[in-house]
């Protein structure tokens, strides 16, 4: 079983209070999890909630099949960085979207994990936890199943879940180190750019400058907040935009994208409880610039 409690107490007087308050499970899941006889007291299947008494064992069983077949399973490398029966974390590089759509049916991060999951027999919705914009690089996570997903966002909005990245910005910045505070909102007349606006989402990036050289700053960045676009226009923000950042700035002869990559995570393991830190390395055409 991959979750379980036993009752030694009277904090909780029902099953619904132990999944709901010590496993954090949404009533939604509940309903699926119990519609699917997924859930155990004292090693019997049960599908109601029901009183508690002391002694008792609650599991729940997170395996399940589920139909994959919405997405098109494309052979695609993937550049692995950590995974076990719970979820895949890998390393997207650029020219890559991460979610399938018109323009990319075959070729996003989602086709090449489909393919990598049907090659080992693992029937599971493919459930990206966070995503990137196409053209920037690092660390995308995989959750193999509900409750991880909904674990891991639920980390995101208390800001336990830690997402860090490097970027490569347009000259010298004026502050070394700051918090950049400015609300963003979707650009008028677009349904691509963003830009910063009174009215806009709270969107908060904690940066440092790491590296200066040719008038280009190396930068650390944060992120308190996870709007869509948002150190991309944060840069923009301070008169440093992204380098190659053609969307919010110019072209650059140095790279073809913009210069962000997603580098670090960290986060708590729903399951094991473990401190869980990944981190990708700096792409070649990164490197090329700075090195």
């Amino acid at each position: 079983m991959d979750l379980e409690y036993k009752v030694i107490d009277d904090k909780y007087l029902n099953l619904r209070e132990v999944l709901k308050n010590e496993f954090k499970i949404s009533s939604r899941l509940l309903l699926k999890l119990m519609r699917d006889k997924k859930i155990f007291l004292n090693n019997e299947q049960i599908d109601k909630n029901i009183n508690l008494k002391l002694g008792d064992i609650i599991q729940v069983d997170l395996n399940c099949i589920e139909d994959n077949s919405n997405i098109v399973p494309s052979e695609i490398s993937l550049d692995i960085l950590y995974e076990d029966e719970y979820m895949l974390i890998v390393n997207k590089p650029s020219d890559m979207a991460v979610h399938p759509s018109l323009r990319h049916y075959t070729d996003c991060l989602s086709n090449g994990v489909k393919a990598y999951f049907d090659k080992n027999s693992l029937h599971r919705l493919i459930r990206p936890v966070n995503r990137l914009d196409k053209d920037t690089t690092g660390i995308v996570i995989f959750a193999k199943n509900s409750y991880i997903q909904e674990c891991l966002i639920l980390q995101m909005k208390k800001k336990i879940l830690k997402k860090e990245y490097i970027g490569i910005l347009s000259g010298i910045l004026k502050e070394k180190s700051d918090t950049i505070n400015a609300p963003i909102a979707r650009k008028e007349g677009s349904i691509i750019e963003r830009c910063i606006d009174e009215n806009g989402q709270e969107a908060i990036t904690h940066y440092e400058v790491i590296k200066e050289v040719n008038n280009i700053s190396v930068v650390h960045f944060i992120l308190e907040t996870g709007r869509t676009h948002q150190i991309r226009v944060h840069s923009m923000y301070v008169g440093n935009p992204l380098l190659g950042d053609t969307l919010y700035a110019t072209k650059s002869n140095l790279i073809t994208r913009q210069a962000l990559h997603a580098y670090k995570v960290a986060f708590i393991h729903p399951i094991s409880k473990e401190n869980i830190e990944i981190t990708a390395d700096l792409p070649d055409d990164m490197k090329k610039i700075i090195e």
